[in-house]
């Protein structure tokens, strides 16, 4: 099956198990998504693929399930939740980050056949992690920000889809400019890199074009 038609189906699954942890547990489903959704693009994001004949990595799809969880929190619950989130899974990779690191100091045992697999993986970590958690940061606190400007400016029922894909848009470039420049900057020749940065931003920005009608989902979720 080509890599295009995984990617598709993969982005719907992805954002449908995110509408299933909302139905089941409601805000907190969304927080815990989030913590879960930031270790997990961590991890994707070492694997580059093929898509549409350019390099892309992996992670973006359920990276991008996390800012809609935020612009959900953000419409329903308010800003404060939706920071509150940022800051839940800013720690959660801090603590992956931590404790994978003291994980590779342990000496193997003899009849192990993990660690070299773990070394390679979660060796790469703290640069990807350095990357993310400056992103993530960043580009997560201003995806709050925008989210609740726009809120103001187009407050109707009718432009939520504005509010959803307009900050996630801005907001996603700003992150894939930081992201890509601590995590991969000098380990990929220039060329590559670009390559990397201009379809991850891609690939992010269809993500949040496709995740519009999960919003709409959302919203009618948990009604009071």
């Amino acid at each position: 099956m080509p890599n295009e038609i995984i990617w598709i189906l993969f982005a719907l699954v992805n954002f449908s198990l995110l509408l299933l942890f909302y139905r089941l547990f409601g805000k907190m489903g969304l927080f815990a998504w989030i913590g879960m959704a930031t270790v997990i693009a961590n991890i994707q994001v070492l694997e580059t693929v093929e898509l549409f004949g350019l390099t892309a990595t992996l992670g973006n799809i359920i990276y991008g399930t996390a800012y809609l969880a935020t612009d959900i929190l953000n419409e329903k619950y308010g800003k404060k939740d939706a920071k509150k989130a940022v800051w839940l899974g800013f720690s959660t990779l801090i603590a992956m980050t931590i404790m994978m690191q003291i994980v590779l100091v342990f000496e193997p045992g003899s009849d192990d056949i993990a660690h070299g697999s773990l070394a390679t993986i979660f060796g790469m970590i703290p640069r990807i992690a350095a990357g993310s958690l400056a992103a993530y940061a960043i580009s997560q606190y201003f995806d709050v920000f925008i989210y609740d400007k726009l809120r103001k400016l187009f407050p109707s029922e009718k432009s939520l889809w504005i509010r959803n894909n307009g900050s996630t848009v801005i907001s996603q470039l700003l992150d894939t400019a930081v992201f890509c420049t601590i995590a991969f900057y000098g380990e990929y020749p220039t060329s590559v890199w670009l390559e990397i940065f201009f379809t991850t931003y891609i690939i992010k920005f269809a993500v949040a074009l496709i995740d519009t009608p999960f919003m709409y989902i959302a919203k009618n979720m948990h009604k009071k």
